[in-house]
C-alpha cells in the first residue's frame, strides 16, 4: 500500500511539474503576456486581441491554444465569435512554486552571511591576537 501512495505521489508530482513547465512555456513569450494583462480586465473575443497584436488570426490563434494548454486561459465560441477569459487561479501554482523557491533561497542567503560573518570575526580575532 505504502508503495502505492508513493507512485501516486510521483505521479502527482510529475503531473505538477509537467503543468509548470506549460505554464512557463506560456509566459515566456511576450505576446501570450501581453494576452493575459488584457485579459486580466475581462475577457475579449480573438478578433479584438489579434487586431490588438498586429497579428494574422491564424498566427494568433497558436498563442490561444497555447494559453488553453497551459490552462491559463479559456475560450468559447458563441455564433462566429470565440470569447477568450483568464482563468482566476490561473497563474496559482507558478506564483505557489516561485514563493516556494523564494523561501529555500532567502534561506541559502541567510545562511551564507552568517558564515561570512563568522569568518569576519575570526579574521578579527586573529589580527588582535
Amino acid at each position: 500500500m505504502a508503495h502505492s501512495l508513493d507512485k501516486k505521489h510521483r505521479l502527482r508530482s510529475l503531473s505538477h511539474m509537467a503543468h509548470l513547465d506549460r505554464v512557463f512555456h506560456s509566459l515566456s513569450d511576450g505576446t501570450r503576456r501581453a494576452v493575459i494583462a488584457h485579459l486580466a480586465n475581462g475577457p475579449a473575443s480573438v478578433g479584438d486581441l489579434a487586431q490588438r497584436h498586429h497579428m494574422a488570426l491564424t498566427s494568433f490563434m497558436k498563442h490561444i491554444r497555447v494559453l488553453e494548454v497551459s490552462e491559463l486561459v479559456t475560450s468559447r465560441k458563441t455564433g462566429r465569435v470565440r470569447m477568450c477569459q483568464l482563468r482566476p487561479d490561473a497563474l496559482a501554482a507558478a506564483q505557489s512554486w516561485i514563493e516556494q523557491e523564494r523561501r529555500v533561497w532567502e534561506a541559502r542567503l541567510d545562511r551564507l552571511d552568517a558564515f561570512v560573518e563568522t569568518l569576519a570575526a575570526k579574521e578579527d580575532a586573529n589580527g588582535r591576537e
